[in-house]
């Protein structure tokens, strides 16, 4: 018989003992989401078979799923990452208690909130259009057409570090104009590392849940301005992951 733990997938405030939360697929059965309590808040959890649980697309839409289910019911959603399984219901209730000074600080500055993410790709012909609209560069790239590939070795490099101080000029543009523009709207905002060669922004917006529908229509409108340069990548309502450290002070059992 396989021994048995409980994944966490999220904690949210409630004086609610007995909550209705429904089921989840996990680890190939429906199994039912418990809810874990200490003071005003309690931690949701699955009852699994005791393994890693790699972050793999299917593994990681259940937890995002389920994630999204409870903030459906609650507006005080704080997510836990990925892949926390414990070995007893007693060990999530030491792991509660332990997070709940954290949790007391983190509840009013999340409750109503939801985060939006926005990620900005600059398009392919956009941005060729604006590096040739340089003149080093069309000096540059004459003077390799003219050489072998080895002679023209170092020139290539130019082009590369000229190619990249466009991407990293444009990124400045947009964050200074566009995030900082609708940063003002949220409640709070990050922009994280672009992860890609040509992605101009990498944001996450933290949106009282009463004001995001004049955000969508702010990025809709900047949008409109920007869609024949690049791309829109607007994703949520999600959890407040970008702006949520937790310390997991009591390790998952499987990290033991």
């Amino acid at each position: 018989m396989n021994e048995k733990g409980f994944y966490v997938f999220c904690a949210i405030q409630t004086t609610e003992e007995e909550l209705n939360i429904g089921d989840v697929e996990i680890a190939d059965s429906k199994r039912r989401l418990v809810s874990i309590h200490y003071k005003d808040s309690a931690l949701i959890a699955a009852e699994v078979p005791l393994s890693i649980y790699h972050p793999n697309k299917e593994n990681l839409m259940i937890h995002h799923d389920v994630v999204s289910r409870i903030m459906a019911q609650n507006d005080t959603v704080i997510p836990i990452s990925f892949g926390h399984v414990f070995k007893t219901r007693e060990d999530v209730a030491l792991l509660l208690e332990s997070l709940y000074s954290q949790f007391a600080v983190l509840f009013p500055e999340i409750k109503g909130k939801v985060e939006l993410g926005l990620k900005i790709i600059g398009k392919k012909e956009w941005l060729e259009k604006e590096i040739q609209k340089r003149p080093q560069f069309a000096k540059v790239k004459k003077t390799v057409n003219g050489k072998t590939k080895s002679a023209g070795y170092y020139d290539r490099i130019r082009l590369g570090e000229m190619a990249q101080n466009l991407i990293d000029e444009l990124r400045r543009d947009v964050k200074s104009s566009l995030y900082e523009s609708l940063k003002k709207l949220s409640a709070a905002a990050k922009a994280n590392e672009p992860t890609s060669e040509t992605m101009l922004l990498n944001a996450a917006f933290l949106i009282d849940c009463d004001q995001e529908e004049s955000f969508d229509r702010e990025v809709n409108e900047v949008y409109e301005k920007w869609k024949d340069r690049v791309e829109f990548k607007y994703t949520g309502p999600w959890a407040a992951y970008n702006f949520i450290q937790i310390n997991l002070q009591i390790q998952a059992a499987t990290q033991r």
